[in-house]
């Protein structure tokens, strides 16, 4: 008698907990497709600012309203002077969003000033070394700094977030590993004057010195489009367990 109540009691149990797997399977895949349509956005929306002709970078009173959904990879054209302070350079083993780089290097970032005073962090392109040779990039860096203006044109980027496993920087060598402009600004004294760091750096375009070195250039955006394969796998979980679990209820009606 027992055992008899039992069994149905199971068959329920089981029943409930099917429906909640497939109830998450098919919410996933949902997920997913929302996910989508959401990068599909995004993707449409960074190609239109790439391909916009460059625009007069944001007034400094525009700055703290700025932000990465709407305004990353906005490109920009300005007049600024290289500032005659320390370079930093950022290591990399390549760059997913420069077709024209790979390899190992560094990223050569130097302030530049506004003509009111104002600090842009510009990422003046990338030199082909180990992130032990400081001598190149130094003597790249000082080919730039002139004294005088300079038209400048290239992307609005924000700054980026060291990971667990990221390795610390190493501000003698002046080397970070992460493009945090606003932590190089801090160490390297870049902001000593009190004029203000703009919130963002740039990605320069151009133009590009007569010796190449650094190298700027056009930034191209390729986003991972995954999220149709995620979700057809999560509606097939949610297939394959309904079907697992009909043939299994026949089979207990049969042995009932």
């Amino acid at each position: 008698m027992t055992g008899e109540l039992a069994r149905p009691r199971g068959r329920a149990g089981f029943a409930i907990f099917t429906l909640v797997m497939v109830a998450i399977c098919v919410g996933l895949g949902l997920w997913q497709l929302q996910r989508r349509l959401e990068k599909h956005a995004l993707i449409a929306a960074l190609d239109e600012r790439l391909a916009a002709s460059p625009e007069a970078l944001p007034q400094p009173s525009q700055w703290p309203a700025l932000t990465p959904a709407r305004d990353e990879f906005r490109r920009v054209s300005f007049t600024a002077t290289y500032a005659r302070l320390p370079d930093a350079m950022v290591y990399s083993s390549g760059s997913a969003v420069r077709d024209d780089v790979s390899g190992p290097g560094t990223w050569a970032f130097l302030p530049a000033q506004l003509a009111g005073g104002e600090t842009v962090v510009v990422n003046t392109g990338f030199v082909q070394n180990t992130m032990q040779d400081r001598a190149q990039e130094d003597r790249a860096a000082g080919r730039l700094v002139t004294g005088k203006p300079m038209k400048l044109a290239g992307y609005l980027r924000f700054p980026e977030a060291a990971g667990a496993l990221t390795p610390r920087q190493d501000t003698v060598k002046r080397l970070w590993f992460t493009r945090d402009h606003l932590a190089m600004a801090r160490a390297l004294g870049w902001n000593a004057d009190g004029h203000t760091v703009a919130p963002f750096y740039i990605d320069l375009e151009g133009p590009a010195p007569e010796s190449g070195i650094p190298k700027p250039g056009a930034l191209s955006v390729h986003l991972k489009d995954d999220h149709l394969q995620y979700a057809v796998t999560w509606f097939g979980l949610a297939v394959v367990m309904a079907i697992a679990f009909a043939v299994w209820w026949r089979a207990q009606r049969r042995a009932a």
